[in-house]
């Protein structure tokens, strides 16, 4: 079902459309691939919100720069210095985030309008973006398909092809709480991952692979996440043909339980220590699966390569469930 949602300052109009099954409610905007909200029931049947949105589109675009919900692309994260070298060209990028390019840079996918074709029990949002779009070579073919499997999962599969060598990596940028609007965090965070990536003052990953065992990284065994994240997180699965699991967010006083399974080797963990007006610092936790940050200029991590010929599969889902 879709409905108008409203209309960009180019007179460009944005739907939404609502998709619902076993008891979950997920609404998706055709602006930026955005989950505007996840509504699912705690252990009481009670249904509530559990992802950070705004009611209208206005909301959206004065508030751009938290990435609510949205679809993020050319390249999650920051790529350092604004610039990467590939096949010994080097390509300059926009520089949205201090010195580095992020999210894509200035008007990545997350503040694009995407074309949108309902499929069983989903949407498809789709969208060409042109060879040298925001810096990045190549024109690149991108869909994302959003499906509620019949637990009310929340499936996100992402496909892209090129017809020049080009950098991927993709994800979805909701920031869940889980006891619903209003609630004060408390979440506990159980991790897959026995390594993270540190990083530098502009936060960008130093090169290094460092343990988690006895720091603040380590959420092998679930512990309760505290504020001061900002990290990618290298996958004990690495980079999979179909979706495992390796997140577990819990929130005991609601009982909700979400669980994250993807192909993808990393997991960013951001506690939105930074966000602002009209929400609080802390209001909700984002675990976005990807590549990790900076992996076009780090041979050693995984590659985010995509070339002609070739067909970038990633999915990543959204479990929903109380104890």
């Amino acid at each position: 079902m879709s409905e108008r949602f409203g209309t960009l300052p180019d007179g460009t109009p944005v739907h939404r459309w609502t998709l619902e099954r076993a008891g979950v409610r997920v609404r998706v905007l055709s602006y930026g691939g955005i989950v505007q909200s996840a509504e699912v029931p705690d252990r009481d049947g009670r249904s509530a919100d559990v992802v950070l949105g705004f009611a209208e589109l206005e909301g959206y675009l004065a508030h751009p720069e938290p990435y609510l919900g949205a679809l993020v692309g050319r390249y999650a994260n920051r790529i350092a210095g604004g610039r990467f070298t590939l096949d010994g060209r080097t390509y300059p990028l926009a520089r949205n985030n201090g010195p580095n390019c992020l999210h894509g840079g200035e008007r990545g996918f997350d503040k694009r309008v995407w074309d949108v074709t309902p499929v069983e029990h989903g949407v498809r949002l789709s969208r060409v973006s042109p060879d040298g779009e925001e810096g990045f070579p190549g024109r690149l073919e991108v869909s994302a398909t959003y499906t509620l499997d019949a637990t009310g999962a929340l499936r996100i599969a992402y496909e892209a092809v090129t017809d020049a060598p080009t950098v991927v990596s993709l994800t979805n940028h909701s920031y869940f709480r889980l006891d619903g609007p209003g609630a004060a965090g408390g979440h506990r965070l159980r991790l897959a991952a026995t390594r993270y990536t540190p990083v530098d003052a502009d936060l960008v990953p130093t090169g290094a692979l460092e343990d988690v065992t006895g720091t603040r990284f380590d959420f092998r065994r679930a512990r309760p996440v505290q504020a001061g994240y900002d990290h990618n997180f290298a996958l004990d699965k690495g980079v999979t043909d179909t979706p495992v699991e390796v997140a577990e967010l819990y929130a005991p006083a609601s009982g909700r339980v979400l669980t994250v399974a993807t192909t993808e080797p990393g997991l960013q963990l951001y506690t939105a220590d930074h966000l602002g007006e009209p929400f609080a610092p802390g209001a909700g936790v984002a675990l976005e699966t990807q590549r990790f940050p900076d992996s076009p200029n780090r041979p050693e991590f995984p590659s985010a390569v995509l070339r002609p010929g070739e067909v970038l599969r990633s999915t990543t889902v959204y479990g929903f469930g109380t104890r």
